[in-house]
């Protein structure tokens, strides 16, 4: 590894001074370039930073082919020339001398260097194998937020249009999905309404879950200036921890790690009190405001207090601010997103700014910040959980335009469900029907939660791990193929800021050995994998980024992040630009949503929404019945307590995050000079709590939870008390003491019900004392003085990688012999529940309910059926070979229980209703309902899988079927619903 050297030409030294020099101001943020060059460079080359969500526009400097230094762009919009500590020393790890160059596949255990013919031909069989015995959804992505709008496209081609799979997402999951999941609930798209330039107006920022002085630092340079220039704005900051943002803050609300809904909530309940409420905005553009009232009354300051722990009165403070300034910026980043409830609670940053009338204005706004640098283009392409140009998945019209875009099939859209979010596919690999996992750019063995998990799954036998990346990380160290992907300045893309500012990257320099961009690498694969549009033509038929680029583009026309106004040649030369750009905003659009319109109309929305406490989706009738019709959402929740609370055992709140200095899992910012200012994690405790297990600043403690420990030094102070805090960028590839050290040793495996975002910010731990005589090792009896006494097992899960080879694991085929497909079997249940509702409505039901009205609704319902069961039939026969089951399944043992066919034969075979109590025949009609619902379930199951198999004929047969429940669902329901008040109010004899 390379010696850090400080750079010999630099406008400061931005690892210690991070933020750089003010220069305070009103309206107009002042320029100022900042550099850092290693010699004066040859040639300039247009670019911007990636090492953290800003999108900072800078030039690398080029000298005899080598990269040797970069310099903040004047005219760019972003950061009008200024740079943070990454953005001028990260570009420096391009010349580690770690890079891999080279293609590897695992051979006897070990890794070994192969040509890329031989790497991509082993992939290419692997698919192929996997798609004939265990179908395309044995295979998954697995991606960055790192990645070029371009190279995110191409791969969402592979995986939905070539492969028609809906096993992809990213480790943008990790960090950006509530801000994505949130925008569409309360906005109906995708796409931050405010801007950068709103910072420069606002008379109030407030900041939820967002310490923007290390996430962004940038960002809050431009803050800072704004805070000592003239007229500046009032700060309220939401963090538990004292950290360099909240030393700033005007009121700084220290809440509980995971009440984030309740304080909010009761921001809102102080709102509606005092009538901070622009009434003539949300009458006119919001829908909701009834219901949020109702369930934010309950969250007066008292039981806000309690549940929070923040002062009443600082709540009232804060509140009191934000109600009543004459703008407002509220924005929010991963102490929202990682927390209890993150979604609803993302949310309420919304509602908040909507009840003030604060969207699309100067100096007013939204920023649902983003963790990564590139996530907004991984949402936008469809690599992320989403489709690609904000399409709507549950929208026909939608699905269609991509199946126009593509030339393919619209039955072979992937659109029966969102797509597989990363937690999902772990447990499909757990349960062995993801045998294949294509990971680029990303370190799952150091980012995701509960590592030991995760270690367990990615090594397991069976598993064809490739992974795509620049250096040997902890995820590549045990894959079975590694493909050496060029990076940034080494290849030419777009990609797109937090506040939606598209920038260029051009290439610099040449990449190293045998290094491709990912984009190459996508492309490859498809074209070895012979993917075509449905005229035969291929589906992927470009070669160059900009080709990738203009096709792009045609895929977000029209839609809210329209990109057809932009060009590459318009964004060279000066600033990066904003989308939409378009010919209705040919410069680009600084503010969503200033027309007060919002893309919710159910033709245009990218979701129908969710219920904020379950996370169930609302269907298409369920959003058309509360027709926002272009007005914004007001979404409410009640608050919950976190899934694992502190208790006597582990009685602290653990929060994970950033650290100024680094950036994901250290990848380029541990082999720079930052690896110096930051060398290793520490976990934060509050004197008291440090005091009670007697532990002091700088002493090297254990942290414990339900899933595992680490051993690191104690810094103490700075944090409320009850929790700790650990950065999540340590894991094992630089480490030399064998030490357990990275925070997803302890975190757990539960997300938000709506984003899918893992809770990195619950859970809970306790601190234990190092135990004073050090633990020996269990191959040697003698004491080790420096011995850890929590080991690291990433070494026992590269160990386990080696007892594989690529070349010879488990084929599918020798899979696929011992297996059974459940298609079948739930098919033949689904059929059988017809025909036994065939059988009641012939012969059961009418001897339990002799009604004419019952007898004449159920001849209806009897031709009802038939029609349903014969639709299904021949698809019974294809599929399952055969018509009924031979076992007595599910249908037999429901039927048995809500209809006893001795209580049947007892029944009487004449006279009128009046021979059976009328309470009977409301139960013989409830049990009549509970089956329906059975088969309704099966029916829906059905449904998905039928398109996943591209049976056209299948498909609208389940359709039918789910049609026919529906309607007798309904006829049941107004049978009970006309009996129930006379039977169950009117007192009858007992005798």
């Amino acid at each position: 590894m390379n010696t850090f050297e400080p750079p010999a030409i630099r406008t400061r030294d931005a690892i210690e001074d991070i933020w750089g020099p003010r220069t305070p101001f009103k309206d107009e943020w002042p320029t100022r370039v900042d550099s850092a060059c290693d010699e004066e460079p040859e040639t300039w080359v247009q670019s911007a930073c990636i090492l953290c969500s800003n999108g900072c526009g800078l030039d690398i400097g080029v000298k005899d082919g080598k990269v040797v230094g970069v310099r903040g762009r004047a005219t760019d919009r972003v950061n009008k020339g200024r740079l943070g500590p990454k953005g001028l020393t990260g570009w420096k790890a391009m010349h580690s001398e770690d890079r891999i160059t080279y293609p590897m596949v695992r051979k006897n255990g070990r890794l070994e260097r192969v040509s890329w013919d031989e790497a991509m031909d082993l992939i290419v069989a692997k698919s192929k194998e996997l798609q004939k015995h265990l179908t395309n959804h044995s295979i998954a992505f697995y991606t960055s937020g790192q990645l070029f709008l371009e190279e995110y496209y191409a791969l969402a081609m592979v995986g939905k249009a070539g492969l028609h799979t809906l096993h992809m997402d990213g480790n943008t999951r990790l960090c950006t999905a509530t801000a994505a999941a949130a925008m569409r609930e309360s906005f109906g798209c995708d796409g931050q309404p405010g801007s950068y330039s709103d910072i420069d107006y606002t008379d109030c920022l407030f900041m939820v879950g967002h310490n923007v002085a290390a996430t962004q630092t940038v960002l809050w340079a431009r803050i800072l200036d704004r805070l000592e220039g003239p007229l500046p704005p009032k700060l309220i900051v939401v963090d538990p921890r004292l950290s360099e943002t909240a030393r700033k803050a005007t009121v700084h609300l220290a809440p509980r790690a995971g009440t984030n809904l309740a304080l909010l909530n009761g921001i809102q309940h102080l709102m509606f009190k005092n009538r901070w409420i622009n009434e003539d905005y949300v009458s006119a553009h919001v829908f909701g405001r009834d219901d949020l009232e109702k369930v934010v009354a309950k969250y007066d300051p008292e039981t806000v207090e309690r549940i929070t722990g923040v002062p009443a009165m600082q709540l009232e403070e804060a509140a009191r601010i934000i109600g009543t300034s004459k703008s407002l910026v509220s924005t929010a980043l991963q102490g929202v997103y990682q927390s209890n409830q993150a979604c609803a609670s993302a949310c309420q940053i919304n509602n908040i700014n909507l009840l003030r009338g604060m969207i699309g204005k100067p100096g007013c706004g939204v920023l649902q910040m983003n963790g990564q640098p590139t996530a907004q283009n991984n949402r936008e392409a469809g690599c992320n959980g989403e489709f690609p140009g904000f399409r709507n998945h549950q929208n026909p019209t939608h699905m269609q335009e991509l199946a126009t875009l593509w030339n393919i099939d619209p039955i072979q859209v992937p659109h029966w469900n969102e797509p597989t979010h990363v937690e999902n596919q772990l447990s499909y690999i757990e349960s062995g029907s993801i045998r294949m996992f294509w990971i680029s750019c990303t370190n799952p063995l150091v980012s995701l939660p509960d590592l030991p998990r995760v270690r367990r799954l990615l090594t397991q036998p069976g598993l064809f791990v490739v992974c795509q990346d620049i250096y040997m990380t902890e995820t590549a160290a045990i894959a079975d193929v590694i493909l050496p992907a060029a990076q940034w300045g080494e290849k030419t893309g777009t990609f797109t800021n937090a506040d939606r500012t598209v920038h260029i990257s051009h290439k610099a320099v040449e990449p190293p050995g045998e290094c491709r961009s990912d984009l190459d690498i996508f492309l490859d694969y498809a074209k070895r994998m012979g993917f075509k549009d449905k005229d035969g033509n291929d589906l992927l038929p470009w070669r160059t980024p900009e080709e990738v680029f203009e096709a792009w583009k045609k895929v977000s026309a029209g839609r809210p992040c329209d990109y057809m106004g932009l060009t590459y040649e318009r964004l060279t030369g000066g600033s990066g630009i904003q989308w939409p750009c378009n010919d209705k905003n040919p410069h680009g659009t600084e503010r969503l949503y200033s027309d007060g319109i919002f893309p919710t109309g159910i033709d245009d929305c990218e979701s129908f929404g969710h219920d904020p406490e379950t996370g169930a989706s609302y269907t298409r009738s369920e959003y058309q019945s509360m027709n926002p019709a272009g007005r914004a959402i007001l979404k409410s929740c009640h608050y919950s307590p976190p899934p694992e609370e502190p208790n006597d055992e582990f009685p602290l709140r653990l929060s994970t995050g950033r650290k100024v200095h680094h950036f994901h899992t250290r990848t380029k910012t541990g082999r720079t000079a930052l690896q110096k200012a930051c060398p290793e994690p520490e976990v934060t405790v509050s004197e008291k709590d440090a005091a009670s297990v007697g532990v002091c600043d700088g002493e090297v403690v254990i942290v414990r939870s339900r899933r595992g420990a680490v051993e690191l030094k104690c810094r103490v102070g700075g944090i409320a008390e009850g929790h700790v805090f650990m950065p999540f960028h340590f894991g094992y590839w630089d480490s030399t003491d064998g030490r357990a050290r990275a925070a997803n040793e302890l975190t757990f495996t539960r997300w938000d019900p709506i984003s899918k975002q893992p809770y990195f910010k619950s859970g809970t731990v306790r601190i234990e004392k190092v135990p004073s005589s050090p633990s020996s090792s269990s191959n040697n009896n003698s004491t080790l003085p420096n011995s850890p006494h929590i080991r690291e097992q990433q070494s026992a899960a590269v160990c386990q990688a080696g007892t594989k080879s690529a070349s010879d694991t488990t084929s599918a085929a020798d899979l696929a012999a011992h297996r059974e497909r459940k298609l079948e079997l739930w098919l033949g249940e689904t059929y059988e529940t017809m025909v036994q509702l065939q059988e009641l409505y012939a012969t059961l039901l009418p001897s339990l309910v002799r009604n004419p009205e019952v007898e004449g609704g159920l001849r209806v319902l009897h031709r009802i059926g038939e029609e349903m069961r014969s639709a299904l039939h021949p698809h019974v026969q294809r599929y399952h070979g055969g018509g009924r089951i031979s076992s007595r399944g599910r249908a037999h043992v429901l039927r048995d229980a809500l209809f006893p066919r001795e209580e049947a034969e007892a029944g009487p075979s004449s006279g009128s209703e009046s021979l059976r109590s009328p309470v009977e025949v409301l139960e013989t009609l409830q049990a009549l309902q509970v089956y329906l619902s059975h088969l309704l379930a099966s029916l829906t199951a059905l449904q998905p899988a039928a398109q996943a198999l591209w049976d056209e004929e299948f498909v609208e047969a389940v359709g039918k079927g789910l049609k026919a429940v529906g309607r007798m669902q309904s006829w049941v329901g107004q049978q009970i619903n006309v009996r129930s008040s006379q039977t169950l109010l009117v007192p009858v004899t007992t005798e």
